[in-house]
């Protein structure tokens, strides 16, 4: 009989991962090198900066019967005065070479996310931003991904302090993604580098929450079913900063009982911690790349819960229908406000 894995201890982990993927006195981040990963083969165009970035095509058009999905060209084009907003825009990622969940259905091959110094490199902030500058007609977005960009939190205000030093802080916008696993944005920034956060214009900070349920949580990052209740806690404390939040949710689990009363809770989750919350939140559809090919061979439940996130989008949509006007549901997401955390 094969034995069940033991659940990530994501507290002990991400310590461990911490250490290897930020240099806190000489201010540098570990970043993944994709030229030549097993990431490589799904880019839409080869990776620039020498290897270590790559060019993201956001899309609002998603599936049929998914909701358009605006993140973050809203609010970079709310940001940087774009108008009228496209269909499309492009941004420049990076992904630091560490994550402490596993995520069956992450586009970033494993070997990218243990900090191995073999498939990263060190830079600092400044040196990334040099990089931005070399690309012809670069994006206006840069996309700081990974990996577990809340593992590096110094990564943001690094990044912000290196564009405004360029004189790029106006004619970029800065987006960070955010899995919501650590608290080391509270316990590792300064007291300025949080104002910094706060007072920035020109970013946004768009936190997943992996599940719509403790069962469906650990079935998706590996990660033990009580971090699922933890990753509220955390974006309750992550609005409390008053930043411009957005929200991800993945709905896929290999359970197809319980997903009307697993979703109805989640909104009433988001809702506890601001009622508008859910607005701002958009059901991401796994899709199947490379890396996911692999992982959905070796267990037949990961397909079964492709077809039950297509009920879970359902359930979502009609939780949104039931408790938000039509007029309320076709505001801007950029525009829905956080009626408990005012924006500083």
């Amino acid at each position: 009989m094969t034995g069940v894995a033991k659940p990530i201890d994501t507290e002990r982990f991400a310590a461990q991962l911490r250490a290897r993927a930020i240099d806190v006195g000489r201010g540098r981040i570990l970043i993944s090198r994709l030229a030549g990963s097993g990431q490589e083969v799904d880019l839409t165009l080869p990776a620039n900066c020498n290897g270590y970035g790559r060019v993201r095509h956001f899309r609002l058009a998603t599936a049929e019967g998914w909701p358009a999905n605006p993140l973050p060209i809203e609010p970079a084009c709310k940001a940087l005065g774009i108008t009228p907003m496209p269909e499309m825009m492009t941004a420049l990622v990076f992904q630091n070479a560490a994550c402490a969940w596993r995520c069956w259905y992450c586009f970033v091959p494993e070997d990218l996310l243990k900090a191995d110094p073999n498939r990263s490199a060190w830079f600092t902030a400044t040196e990334l931003v040099d990089l931005y500058r070399q690309i012809p007609d670069a994006p206006r977005i840069i996309d700081l991904s990974g990996g577990s960009p809340d593992l590096v939190p110094e990564w943001t205000p690094w990044m912000m302090r290196a564009l405004a030093d360029a004189g790029l802080a106006e004619t970029t916008f800065l987006w960070t993604d955010d899995n919501l696993s650590t608290t080391y944005l509270f316990d590792a920034l300064e007291p300025d580098d949080l104002a910094l956060l706060r007072g920035y214009r020109n970013y946004g900070r768009v936190c997943c929450i992996k599940g719509f349920d403790s069962r469906s949580f650990a079935f998706n990052t590996r990660a033990a079913p009580q971090d699922y209740d933890r990753q509220f806690e955390i974006l309750r404390r992550v609005l409390e900063l008053g930043l411009d939040v957005y929200g991800y949710v993945t709905l896929t689990s290999p359970h197809d009982d319980g997903v009307a009363e697993g979703v109805a809770d989640l909104v009433d989750r988001l809702q506890a911690i601001d009622p508008n919350y859910p607005l701002r939140v958009i059901p991401l559809r796994i899709q199947v790349f490379t890396p996911v090919e692999q992982r959905l061979a070796r267990d037949d439940t990961r397909e079964r819960s492709l077809i039950v996130q297509e009920e879970a989008i359902a359930r979502w949509m009609g939780e949104l229908q039931r408790r938000f006007t039509p007029e309320q549901r076709t505001v801007p997401i950029s525009d829905v406000p956080l009626l408990r955390t005012r924006l500083a």
